[in-house]
């Protein structure tokens, strides 16, 4: 029986951020529908009796959904899939979606981590970037995840963010930290073309933090985050001993994952396929022609080599070179040798007997690293 982590896609939101580029829509009123089509697709892989190691529901927001709805999804990925017992089920949550009774649905259907947005806890950011919470707001929805029993918690904080200073960045952290979440994700702000903060940078409109003062934000969550007992175990994240992401491993170890709903990706058995990106053009191939693939492509073996080695580099641990062996057959410099040598004489790469990892240095420049395997 093939072992895959599983991905549901939500791409519903109650508003959508001033610096969002995720495929999420301010269409709440074809929920229905979707999850209709949604339901379908599932039933399409019910016959390959797929074992689902992780379960991830992504958006969007999906905790927009009433109980109900929730109740029904949920419930559908047990009909269709043999989830394994002890499973990580993660869903993604924004403040002021989620309410007792909701908490206490999800958890008795099997939830088991929450992964909450709170990007910043100074209410003059949230406003700046288009979030519809508070920080008290955020206060009380974790405090509420805590009472209805969860104990695996993620949240998210971004920095490098209009208008914000490295000590609020400093402020976010420790009063993140005084709450004890078990995984704390920071990421750096990106303006993504198509965003509202995309628009206002061209107009010179968006006052942002310079690269020295981003810098420090980065280098102070790994720091700190490190003194306060979190494991910084992949570039932007950070774990207490047992609590890393189980599913996104899966990803970053180019592992199996299958993909539902409007605009997900899928890789199975050396095939990488994709569904159609807008949720409307999603329903209609769903309900039309009972599939809503849009593309599919076998990957070539070079091309799963780099994959395995710039996912695997986002992992502070780095590349197993063993594992390099066993996936391809071959030595892992007899393929990117001339590229490990130059990278290690920058100081971006390091190497001991058993893994390949990026440098301290290397983590400020991971995109040029990773650009060196897909030569």
């Amino acid at each position: 029986m093939q072992q895959v982590a599983l991905y549901i896609h939500m791409p519903f939101c109650i508003k959508k951020c001033a610096y969002c580029d995720f495929n999420s829509y301010e269409k709440l009123e074809i929920i229905p529908r979707y999850l209709s089509a949604l339901k379908r697709e599932m039933e399409n892989y019910k016959r390959h009796k797929l074992k689902v190691e992780t379960v991830y529901i992504g958006g969007g927001t999906p905790t927009v959904l009433n109980e109900t709805q929730l109740y029904l999804l949920i419930q559908s990925i047990y009909d269709c899939f043999d989830v394994m017992p002890g499973a990580e089920f993660t869903i993604e949550a924004n403040p002021g979606t989620l309410t007792k009774s909701k908490l206490n649905t999800l958890k008795r259907l099997g939830v088991n981590r929450l992964s909450i947005g709170l990007q910043a806890y100074q209410d003059k950011l949230l406003k700046i970037l288009g979030r519809i919470h508070s920080q008290k707001d955020f206060n009380d929805t974790y405090n509420l995840a805590r009472e209805a029993g969860f104990k695996n918690i993620n949240v998210d904080v971004i920095f490098g963010l209009p208008e914000q200073s490295v000590s609020d960045f400093v402020s976010t952290l420790e009063k993140l930290c005084v709450l004890l979440p078990e995984h704390i994700s920071c990421y750096s702000l990106i303006v993504e073309p198509g965003t509202p903060f995309y628009e206002l940078k061209k107009q010179g409109n968006l006052n942002l933090p310079n690269e020295n003062d981003e810098r420090l934000m980065y280098y102070h969550a790994k720091n700190y985050l490190q003194e306060q007992g979190y494991i910084h175990y992949e570039i932007s994240n950070f774990a207490i001993p047992g609590k890393e992401s189980s599913h996104n491993i899966i990803y970053w170890q180019l592992k199996d994952y299958l993909g539902l709903g409007a605009g997900a990706h899928s890789f199975m058995k050396g095939i990488r396929f994709n569904n159609y990106y807008k949720p409307e053009k999603y329903i209609e191939a769903i309900e039309k022609h009972n599939s809503a693939l849009e593309m599919q492509e076998r990957v070539s073996i070079k091309d799963k080599q780099a994959e395995f080695c710039f996912l695997g580099l986002r992992l502070i641990k780095g590349i197993s070179k063993h594992d390099f062996h066993t996936a391809f057959g071959i030595d892992i410099h007899e393929v990117y040798g001339e590229a490990i040598e130059k990278l290690k004489k920058l100081g971006l790469l390091d190497e001991n007997r058993q893994y390949l990892k990026l440098t301290s240095h290397g983590l400020d420049f991971a995109n040029d690293v990773f650009i060196e395997f897909l030569q």
